[in-house]
């Protein structure tokens, strides 16, 4: 069973008078309680196929299905919708708002779902609990993409999406990171999906689905992921 799936999708992009494919008849699915990881260089396509499951664009052909609902047909009012009720973004450069605290960073994420987890009870699944009061400027590299993470899932989303999540993180830190997301998959219903360019973090999801200028290269599925602490970073 698929949480979201891709099927013929085409994104097509119009730069001057030259027109540029950017997904190229991509088909792939993401299941739910799993981690997907979407690999491939600049220029690959994945941060398309990730605006693609995010709801942040559609598809120029092809369909993309959540759940029972088309979203490849939704208006905008829809789509943003779908974004709010449905997916939690975590990105690489944290995009926290420096003169708020952890807790109230985290709030932000959270304030409109109808089930929110309290900004406490997000930071402690992450790893930051008694840093509710802290700043930004007061917390590590990687205990700011924790607090980006605590914000991304307090509002229990169906669809985790992490674009580069430990592009601005040192190995050490990076592996920390994975380790939470492999984590979140692995305890909840939620599907993570990292798109990076990484290869080594393949191991550790459940699928991988590799891209390569805009066509999809393979799309994997492993019966036991690697352990995080096992990979050769």
């Amino acid at each position: 069973m698929s949480l979201i799936s891709l099927t013929n999708v085409v994104k097509k992009y119009s730069v001057g008078k030259q027109e540029v494919i950017a997904l190229d008849h991509i088909s792939f699915e993401i299941k739910p309680a799993k981690m997907t990881v979407v690999l491939g260089p600049s220029g690959s396509g994945k941060s398309t196929a990730l605006n693609m499951l995010g709801g942040m664009d559609t598809p120029t052909s092809g369909t993309i299905w959540a759940d029972d609902q088309e979203i490849s047909t939704f208006n905008d009012g829809q789509l943003t919708l779908y974004r709010r009720d449905h997916v939690g973004f975590v990105f690489q450069h944290y995009n926290l708002i420096p003169n708020l605290t952890a807790a109230e960073n985290v709030g932000i994420g959270s304030q409109y779902s109808r089930d929110a987890m309290s900004p406490a009870e997000a930071l402690a699944s992450v790893g930051l609990a008694g840093r509710e009061r802290s700043f930004p400027s007061e917390l590590s590299g990687g205990q700011m993409q924790r607090v980006a993470i605590a914000r991304a899932i307090a509002k229990r989303p169906r669809l985790l999406l992490c674009d580069e999540p430990t592009g601005a993180l040192d190995s050490g830190t990076g592996r920390t990171v994975i380790e939470l997301l492999r984590s979140i998959a692995d305890t909840t219903d939620t599907a993570v999906v990292v798109v990076t360019h990484n290869a080594s973090i393949a191991a550790a999801g459940d699928a991988t689905v590799t891209l390569h200028d805009g066509q999809l290269q393979s799309h994997v599925q492993y019966q036991v992921p690697v352990p995080v602490g096992e990979i050769d970073w």
